[in-house]
């Protein structure tokens, strides 16, 4: 499918690993990327100046919507919460952790879905993953249909047929590994990248909390060392 001809679709872009391998994924699959994030009220924002090189360099369409989360608190990643680390892989797949921000997946996935219908499409991609991590519950597979299904319901290019909605998760089954092994085949640049929940002023990730660990862990796994930036942490060595 020629560019020109392509059919558009909106990638969730964060702009860490997963979400970066996710736009890679749907441009390999032939669609036009039109990307979008959020400056939601995160404590940290660095990752918005991440996902804008990527979309940058992949040369797609990037929106910034602004939705001030923090306003609700609630989690750690947008309010005065202690960001957790250096959890044993055991206590991450426990109970759901301060990172979880409520609704923010459904949140991203209904202002994903209003875009995609003004761009003539059904086609969402968002990088959620129920394997390595299954904290979060807007990362699991029913989560996911359910939205899918609601879509398909509440929208004028669904209730009529002429835009079904498809919720696309290409690595929802895949480790860590699996999916920095598809985005290294994509040329994936991973060191534009950013991971960590709770990074220095200067992005540098802190190699301590969950999200850190488990990147970290995906890379020894590939065995490559993470190109991401870091701040001193035993969990680099070896890497």
């Amino acid at each position: 499918m020629s560019v020109l001809n392509a059919k558009n679709a909106v990638v969730l872009l964060s702009g860490g690993l997963d979400s970066a391998t996710v736009l890679a994924l749907a441009q390999a699959a032939g669609f036009a990327v039109h990307a979008l994030s959020f400056r939601y009220g995160q404590r940290h924002s660095f990752e918005l100046t991440c996902a804008a090189a990527i979309a940058q360099k992949a040369n797609v369409p990037h929106v910034v919507l602004d939705l001030n989360l923090s306003q609700f608190g609630g989690s750690a990643l947008t309010s005065d919460i202690a960001v957790p680390k250096d959890r044993l892989e055991s206590e991450m797949a426990g109970n759901i952790p301060v990172t979880y921000v409520p609704a923010r997946n459904t949140v991203f996935l209904s202002c994903a879905l209003a875009w995609a219908e003004t761009l003539n499409t059904g086609d969402i991609f968002i990088g959620v993953n129920a394997l390595d991590y299954s904290g979060y519950p807007d990362c699991r597979p029913a989560y996911i249909a359910a939205f899918q299904n609601m879509a398909n319901l509440a929208t004028k290019g669904g209730v009529e047929g002429t835009l079904p909605v498809t919720i696309h998760t290409p690595l929802i089954h895949l480790s860590k590994a699996q999916i920095i092994a598809q985005g290294l085949e994509l040329g994936v640049d991973y060191a534009m990248t950013t991971s960590c929940y709770d990074p220095a002023p200067d992005g540098r990730a802190c190699g301590h909390c969950d999200a850190c660990q488990l990147r970290l862990k995906g890379w020894r796994e590939v065995g490559l060392k993470d190109p991401g930036h870091y701040q001193a942490s035993p969990y680099q060595e070896g890497v």
